[in-house]
């Protein structure tokens, strides 16, 4: 069964429930999943949903990648496709995608997302993309020993695994990384 509006309400709910101060910041997000439907469609404006990957490397690094059309440092991700199971299998699909990262080598840590950001996106009109938002779910993820693969060259430019701002948090907000959750594809 596809990702539905239903499950992309609830990740927003987990995560402001864990994140009550970011309420102002998605209000707008939740109005608008009040009003309309088929957020997980890459043509659905104003707004559609994008997943993210923070991968954590023994603790320490977090695998960030540098985005070819945005020319920006950022974690692995991009658009939810409607033949993802989750929003979850979405986020791992994407990251594994982009960076060559083995998915058996990854374990999920948290239900709760690790960051939802709701943020506008230029127009693409190479793609016939108006502007839009972007309401993007990202996920925590924990490796011991992955590896960066052969990267998605038509949208990335490198990958690497960094020290970064949002590892602190992501690390803060799961607890240990040993309490993983067993990755569900339904």
């Amino acid at each position: 069964m596809p990702i539905s509006d239903q499950d992309i309400r609830d990740a927003l709910t987990s995560y402001l429930a864990w994140h009550p101060g970011e309420s102002a910041a998605l209000a707008e997000a939740l109005r608008v999943l009040a009003t309309r439907a088929g957020f997980v469609s890459r043509v659905n404006f104003p707004m559609h949903v994008t997943l993210g990957a923070l991968l954590v490397r023994r603790g320490t690094e977090i695998l960030l990648i540098r985005h070819r059309a945005y020319d920006l440092t950022l974690q692995p991700g991009g658009h939810a496709e409607p033949e993802d199971p989750t929003l979850v299998a979405g986020a791992l699909r994407e990251m594994a995608e982009e960076t060559g990262v083995d998915p058996a080598a990854v374990r999920w840590v948290s239900e709760v997302p690790a960051y939802i950001e709701y943020g506008m996106v230029p127009a693409r009109p190479d793609k016939g993309e108006p502007a839009h938002h972007h309401l993007d779910i990202g996920f925590l993820f924990a490796t011991d020993d992955a590896e960066i693969g052969q990267i998605q060259l038509e949208e990335v430019n490198a990958a690497a695994w960094h020290l970064g701002p949002r590892i602190a948090r992501a690390i803060a907000d799961a607890g240990p990384l040993d309490r993983t959750i067993p990755r569900s594809t339904s």
